[in-house]
Order: structure tokens, then C-alpha cells, then sequence
């Protein structure tokens, strides 16, 4: 479910209450983990992470005027979303993740190319998601997407 609130605080408030504080929690994990170059904003309906256009001035493929996406959080109608592009990008990030999973949650892993959903709220691995956060830079995550993605 995409939104039109304009902040990520104004995204937080529209939610229902059993949503809202999984959501600042994740937020707050994504925040305090990602390394110092992402920006926080509003993409696509979501919470979003970004590199800005003035680190990335090529912006998106999809559509150059807009920033390049890294990660999206949403609430979506039948869980919470995180959209990860590294995961999407790096197989080896990708195996890293499913395979550290278990160790950090008794729920079985609900993932697509880059979207992780959490069905239950309560079994969020909070600690490996802001592991995930931390393995990539805005630099690395430049160099990979035109290597991996821009080339497709």
C-alpha cells in the first residue's frame, strides 16, 4: 500500500497502531546502521533510503530525475516490506542474508528478489537487519548498481 504522506514521520502516523511501532523500530534500525551518505526521504509511497542526486547525479535508471533507491520500508496490507537493492544486486549479500536468517529468527524467510516481509511483527530480527544495513556504502552501492543493473 503506497502512501501520500510526505515525511516519514507523516508515513509513521497514517499507520494502524499495530504497525506503527515496528515500523519506528525498523526506521530507527535502518537509521543508526546505514553508513554516513544515504538520505532519508519519501519514494515510491514509502520511507526510503537513498544516495541523493547531488552524490549520484545519473539519479535512477527508471527515471533519472529521481535519486538512486537503496532500501524501502513499507507497510503493505498483509505485512511489513523491506525492499533491500543490495540484496537484489549481490548474490553473495543475498546468500549471506538467507543463510545468517535462522540464526535470528524462529519464522521461516519471506523473500523475494529485494523484498524481505515480516507477516509477524513480533519476529522482526531487528539485530540482522541492521547487519544488513551496515554492508554497504552509497560508493559500493553506486559501483554495484552500474555494474549489475545498469547494464541488464
Amino acid at each position: 500500500m503506497t502512501s501520500d504522506a510526505k515525511t516519514p514521520d507523516a508515513y509513521i502516523a497514517q499507520l494502524p497502531e499495530e504497525r506503527k511501532e515496528a515500523i519506528s523500530k525498523l526506521r530507527n534500525t535502518i537509521k543508526q546502521n546505514l553508513p554516513l551518505g544515504f538520505l532519508e526521504t519519501m519514494g515510491y509511497g514509502m520511507i526510503a533510503y537513498v544516495v541523493p542526486k547531488e552524490r549520484y547525479p545519473n539519479g535512477y535508471h527508471c527515471d533519472p530525475k529521481l535519486p538512486l533507491p537503496f532500501i524501502n520500508l513499507a507497510s503493505q496490507k498483509n505485512f511489513i516490506a523491506l525492499y533491500h537493492s543490495g540484496i537484489y544486486a549481490d548474490k553473495n549479500l543475498s546468500d549471506w542474508f538467507v543463510s545468517e536468517y535462522p540464526k535470528h529468527s524462529n519464522r521461516k524467510l519471506d523473500m523475494g528478489k529485494s523484498c524481505i516481509r515480516f507477516k509477524n511483527i513480533d519476529a522482526i530480527p531487528y539485530d540482522l537487519i541492521g547487519n544488513l544495513c551496515q554492508k554497504m556504502t552509497p560508493e559500493s552501492w553506486i559501483s554495484l548498481y552500474e555494474k549489475n543493473i545498469m547494464k541488464k
